[in-house]
C-alpha cells in the first residue's frame, strides 16, 4: 500500500515538474497569437482571436527560408568537420603514446580555458585580413572552437576501445585510413552523437560570433536576423 502512495506520490510530482517545465512554451505560443493590447493585459489568458499578422510579418521581416538555409549550412558542416576532425586527432593522440602527444593533448584541453571574450578582437583583426569573414570564416572559427572539447570527449572513448582491432586490422592489409573509417569510426558512434548534439545547440544559437563575422544581410543566421528584425520593429513603432 505504502509503495502504491509513493508511486501516485512520485507521479504527481513529476508532472508538476512536466508542466513547470513546458509553462515558457505555453505562453510563448499563446502570446505569439495576441494583439498588443492583449500581451500587456495577461501573458497567461488565452488570446480573444487567432490572430495570425504576426507570424507573416515575423515570416517577411526574417527572411526566413533564407536565414535558416544561412543556419543550416553553417552548422551541418561545422559539425561535419569537427567529427571528422577531433575523432582522428584524439585516436591518434591515444594511440601514440609519446611526450609529445600528451603535450598536444594538454594544448587541447588548456584551450578550453580561454574565453572567446578575450580573443575576438585580435582574432576577427586577423581573419579580417585574411579575408576569412562570413559564411567560410565563420565555418573555420567554429570548427576551431569546437574542436578541442570534441577532442577532449573522443580522447576518453577512444581509451575504452582495444588497441588489438587497430592490430588485426593492419595485420589484414588496412592502412591507417581504413583502420580508422572501418573500424574505429562506426564504434564511435555514440560519442559522435553527444558531441554533434552539444555543438548543434551552440552553433545554432550562437549570437555573438555570427555579429562580428558575418557582415551582410544575405549570410545572416537565424539569432542574427532575429535581433536586427526585432530593432527595425522597435525602430518602426510597431
Amino acid at each position: 500500500m505504502k509503495n502504491k502512495f509513493s508511486k501516485i506520490g512520485l507521479d504527481i510530482v513529476g508532472i508538476i515538474l512536466a508542466l513547470v517545465c513546458l509553462s515558457p512554451f505555453y505562453i510563448i505560443i499563446v502570446n505569439s497569437f495576441k494583439t498588443k493590447g492583449e500581451l500587456f493585459e495577461s501573458t497567461l489568458a488565452l488570446p480573444s482571436s487567432l490572430m495570425l499578422d504576426n507570424y507573416t510579418k515575423s515570416w517577411e521581416q526574417l527572411d526566413f527560408i533564407k536565414v535558416l538555409g544561412n543556419s543550416l549550412i553553417i552548422t551541418i558542416v561545422s559539425i561535419v568537420f569537427i567529427i571528422l576532425f577531433a575523432s582522428m586527432a584524439a585516436w591518434m593522440l591515444q594511440r601514440t603514446n609519446s611526450k609529445l602527444s600528451n603535450i598536444i593533448l594538454f594544448l587541447f584541453i588548456s584551450s578550453m580555458l580561454v574565453t572567446f571574450q578575450s580573443i575576438m578582437l585580435p582574432l576577427i583583426n586577423i581573419m579580417g585580413k585574411l579575408k576569412l569573414l562570413n559564411v567560410p570564416g565563420i565555418i573555420f572559427m567554429y570548427i576551431g572552437f569546437g574542436c578541442a572539447s570534441a577532442i577532449f570527449l573522443y580522447h576518453g572513448f577512444v581509451k575504452g576501445i582495444p588497441k588489438e582491432l587497430d592490430e588485426a586490422a593492419l595485420i589484414d592489409g588496412c592502412t591507417k585510413w581504413q583502420t580508422f573509417r572501418y573500424i574505429i569510426f562506426p564504434l564511435l558512434k555514440p560519442i559522435s552523437i553527444t558531441v554533434a548534439i552539444l555543438n548543434t545547440v551552440w552553433i545554432w544559437n550562437d549570437f555573438l560570433l555570427p555579429s562580428l563575422v558575418i557582415n551582410t544581410p544575405e549570410t545572416r543566421t537565424i539569432p542574427l536576423s532575429m535581433f536586427s528584425s526585432l530593432g527595425n520593429i522597435q525602430n518602426n513603432g510597431i
